[in-house]
């Protein structure tokens, strides 16, 4: 579902600056006006100059003009929003401009805007077109960077499996919002220069390892997850699944209905449900919850010790979150999959509402603007599912 508020050219058309100034991303593209860059990589100015400056590249570009038409509103939306990280993390540190991470966090900062500003929630279109816009939007700066790394095929193939929950993201459609983004600056310097011939290379590695236009081909769940995890080097290895059992790991907002989903998927299995164990331990959602996850790790031992498989409900909304728990799990032979679930954020609201103890809005909002879905990076298998 591509936003209807938002106007999107066609081929041969002009872009329509005037309306997307005025539309819903006003108030962030007014901070791009006044968020400044490193003079040495963008002589244009600020990041709105940049970012209009990509945008002319991108349209005028024939990787844009024959996509699909849902392929050139993705990559029209990501350039659009590729660099509101900056928004957040820009900062000057010994006389220089510099905005560290803004992949991420820009990334972070979109899914919010599009999931609440712009409803793209609660359907299988709205999240594969939304995720995709996240994935390039958080992967922007990597192809120029990528032979800087001593295993640069891993760099290559950390995108393209982001298609296999966010199915229309390519390594194809990252390459041509790089190239846009290189070329819509002041000035073509030798540094440019070489960063599009790193590009290059990359888009080769890519075909070279048949993840152009998707997911490597990885031998099983298993063998992605263990090349992943960095238990092995080479993708085409092949290694034997030895886990006892499997862990479910539940991942959603509050309100998305967890609880539900157990009842009636999971129930046949133990659960630990850090939303109990706050109620035992009466610490409020909003309070630190170091004690309540101990707790729930103290119990998950105590399955894992017998080789019994449980759930593990909780929000889980970061991937430093669930890595912690899948680890412990991993240490004790068990296999996971994480299951993450998703309804928009109005049903989201309206559910929340309807809780014995509902979650303040604002902590909503808190926990939404940290949200990364879980990618098939983290786990032996990952399920997305419209709640």
């Amino acid at each position: 579902m591509i936003p209807e508020n938002l106007p999107i050219p066609q081929p041969g058309e002009p872009i329509p600056w005037t309306k997307l100034e005025d539309s819903l991303l006003s108030p962030e593209i007014n901070r791009m006006k006044e968020t400044p860059q490193d003079p040495l990589w963008h002589p244009e100015g600020n990041v709105w100059t940049h970012t209009q400056m990509v945008l002319d590249v991108l349209t005028q570009s024939e990787e844009w003009k024959n996509a699909s038409s849902e392929n050139r509103s993705i990559l029209f939306l990501a350039a659009l929003l590729h660099d509101l990280g900056k928004l957040l993390c820009t900062r000057t540190e010994n006389s220089r401009i510099i905005s560290p991470n803004h992949g991420r966090i820009g990334a972070k900062y979109a899914r919010e805007i599009l999931w609440k500003r712009f409803q793209m929630a609660g359907s299988k279109e709205s999240q594969r077109i939304r995720e995709t816009i996240c994935s390039l939007i958080r992967f922007h700066s990597s192809p120029v960077h990528f032979l800087d790394s001593d295993h640069p095929e891993y760099l290559v193939l950390r995108p393209a499996s982001d298609g296999d929950t966010a199915l229309s993201m390519s390594n194809r459609l990252l390459a041509a919002l790089v190239h846009a983004d290189l070329n819509g600056r002041g000035k073509n310097t030798d540094s440019i220069s070489s960063s599009l011939e790193a590009l290059e290379l990359y888009r080769q590695m890519a075909e070279e390892y048949e993840c152009l236009d998707g997911p490597f081909p990885f031998s099983s769940p298993w063998s992605r997850f263990t090349y992943f995890s960095k238990r092995t080097e080479w993708p085409r290895t092949d290694l034997f699944d030895n886990s006892w059992g499997e862990v479910i790991l539940l991942s959603a907002l509050p309100g998305t209905g967890k609880d539900t989903y157990y009842r009636n998927h999971l129930s046949d299995r133990p659960m630990i449900s850090l939303d109990t164990i706050r109620e035992e331990m009466k610490i409020a959602p909003e309070a630190n919850q170091n004690a309540v996850a101990g707790k729930a790790r103290d119990r998950a031992k105590e399955f894992l010790r017998i080789k019994q498989p449980f759930v593990w409900n909780a929000t889980n909304i970061s991937d430093f979150i669930r890595g912690s728990v899948v680890r412990l799990c991993m240490d004790y032979g068990a296999s996971v999959r994480i299951i993450f679930l998703e309804a928009s954020w109005e049903e989201t609201l309206k559910r929340n509402k309807s809780r014995k103890k509902a979650v303040p809005e604002s902590v909503l909002d808190h926990l939404l603007a940290k949200l990364e879905p879980p990618s098939v990076r983290e786990a032996p298998n990952v399920d997305w599912i419209i709640s």
